[in-house]
């Protein structure tokens, strides 16, 4: 047999993507009651295996130290038993919620007597391409299962030794009830082409899902055959007005910038209106430096607080996720929305004020999944919006915006019910 004879074997990420295809037809037959039993287990196993998991995440976070990522990310990276409990807490909120699976989103009778039904479906098999935070791994099993829907994974390199016993986790649960394993895959390779791949298997995933920083999330929707769903970057602003109670303004930005500074509803440049900063600024840059955030700004912040360094034309797009931070005093909130249209990224936006007119305006007019009055961007996460988890945090417009809960992973299809009629 000559070489031009022998069939290649199929790679690791076609092999696991047809498993997944095989199982999702599984999955439509499966009542709530037997998917929420299986997530019930799966958050159960996490808790018993967490010192397993921790101890495969030590791995992870020794190869990140070692190869000099930053202290943000290794947060991203790292978990303990609350980061393990709050993921199974998660699967359970999601057991909690309804299954969106067969609802009826429209129905109507035609003249002729057709019966027509749009219900909710499955999409069917969704693959994800994500970066350093494992928690991401149980947050896409838990809702894609919940929805009927197999999901083919594919983590960071950085949190690969996590995202593999995490997995290990989850199948021996899935093993004792009614899901079946092969509807949850996970990627191990982790060279660029297996994310190469994955962007063409058209036919064995129905969409794709990508989420991490701004190179992974263009490379993706670029380069994809597949459907794509776009999570963005999250070059996030807080914008405090002149009338901004001040205290309130502090707490905001400095709960948006520090309380978690690696993930994507971190604030990454804070607006500051002219008369406001003229009074408080000085009292929150202190308050920034006292939380080890260096301070980049333009001549007008500058000229108030000396000790914040020059921002480059480059810093006002650059989404951080560290402790970083831009600081641009403006002159109106005309001034603020225009910098917000030119350097957002669509994705959280928040106003301080107690002028209704202004936070009116700002929540109608700024192009964003999430806009907020006096509340912190930290706030758009499916956790906190109440969806038990999320997919990811779409910046696009079709299909699904904002914090992907159950409903986002769902398709329709129209079910029509005659007694014999043929169109004319």
């Amino acid at each position: 047999m000559t070489n031009m004879d022998q069939t290649l074997a199929p790679s690791e990420v076609v092999e696991k993507a047809r498993l997944a295809k095989q199982a999702a037809p599984k999955l439509n037959l499966l009542t709530t009651e037997q998917k929420n039993n299986a997530l019930l287990r799966m958050a159960d196993a996490l808790v018993q295996e967490a010192d397993s998991i921790i101890a495969a995440n030590a791995e992870d976070l020794h190869r990140g130290r070692e190869s000099g990522i930053t202290t943000s990310l290794l947060d991203r990276l790292a978990l303990n038993v609350q980061r393990i409990e709050a993921m199974a807490e998660g699967l359970r909120q999601v057991v909690a919620l309804p299954d969106p699976i067969g609802d009826t989103l429209e129905e109507f009778e035609r003249p002729n007597g057709l019966k027509i039904r749009k219900v909710r479906v499955p999409i069917g098999v969704i693959g994800m391409i994500y970066e350093a935070r494992p928690n991401v791994t149980v947050d896409a099993a838990g809702l894609c299962l919940k929805t009927g829907n197999a999901v083919v994974l594919r983590g960071g390199s950085s949190a690969l030794y996590s995202n593999k016993r995490i997995v290990e986790v989850l199948h021996a649960a899935l093993a004792q009830t009614d899901v079946p394993t092969d509807a949850l895959q996970l990627i191990m390779d982790p060279s660029r082409s297996s994310v190469d791949e994955m962007l063409k298997l058209n036919g064995l995933l129905d969409v794709l899902i990508p989420r991490g920083g701004a190179s992974l999330i263009q490379n993706v929707v670029k380069n994809a055959t597949v459907p794509v769903i776009e999570t963005g970057a999250g070059i996030c602003h807080t914008f405090i007005d002149e009338s901004a109670q001040p205290d309130m303004a502090l707490q905001i930005a400095i709960n948006a910038k520090v309380q978690r500074p690696s993930v994507c509803n971190a604030m990454e440049t804070l607006l500051v209106h002219r008369k406001f900063a003229e009074r408080h600024l000085g009292i929150i840059g202190e308050q920034f430096t006292q939380h080890r955030v260096e301070l980049r700004g333009n001549e007008a912040a500058r000229k108030l607080v000396p000790s914040i360094a020059a921002a480059s034309d480059k810093d006002w797009d650059t989404e951080y996720n560290d402790y970083i931070l831009n600081v641009r005093v403006v002159d109106s909130l005309d001034e603020a929305l225009e910098h917000i249209r030119r350097h957002g990224t669509m994705h959280s936006e928040c106003i301080v004020t107690e002028n209704a007119a202004n936070a009116e305006r700002f929540l109608t007019e700024v192009d964003a999944a999430a806009v907020y009055h006096n509340a912190s961007t930290r706030f758009t996460d499916g956790f906190e919006f109440g969806f038990g988890a999320e997919i990811g945090i779409s910046t696009q417009k079709l299909h699904a915006r904002g914090p992907m809960g159950l409903p986002a992973l769902t398709s329709s299809k129209f079910r029509i019910v005659g007694n014999g009629q043929i169109r004319g």
